[in-house]
């Protein structure tokens, strides 16, 4: 779809610059720029899924795996 946009100057000369260097057309560096924020900013649809299949297995809970998931998130970098 086309559509027109307002973009200050110094935001489109950024992009001008990444989608040359990128060897990628400019509308390929928007669409995956608005894409991406999009993502950003809209509820996280691929969590709310996986909780619905973990609340539908009623699996019950595994102290090990937590405790070692746990310690694993505490010594990842974020």
């Amino acid at each position: 779809m086309k559509t027109a946009v307002s973009i200050p100057d110094d935001i489109f000369e950024r992009a001008e610059t990444l989608a040359h260097r990128a060897k990628r057309s400019r509308s390929e560096v928007y669409s995956c720029a608005l894409s991406e924020y999009v993502a950003r900013h809209v509820p996280d649809s691929v969590t709310e899924a996986m909780n619905r299949v973990l609340d539908d297995v009623k699996e019950p809970a595994d102290g090990f795996a937590s405790r070692a998931a746990r310690r694993t998130l505490e010594r990842s970098e974020w």
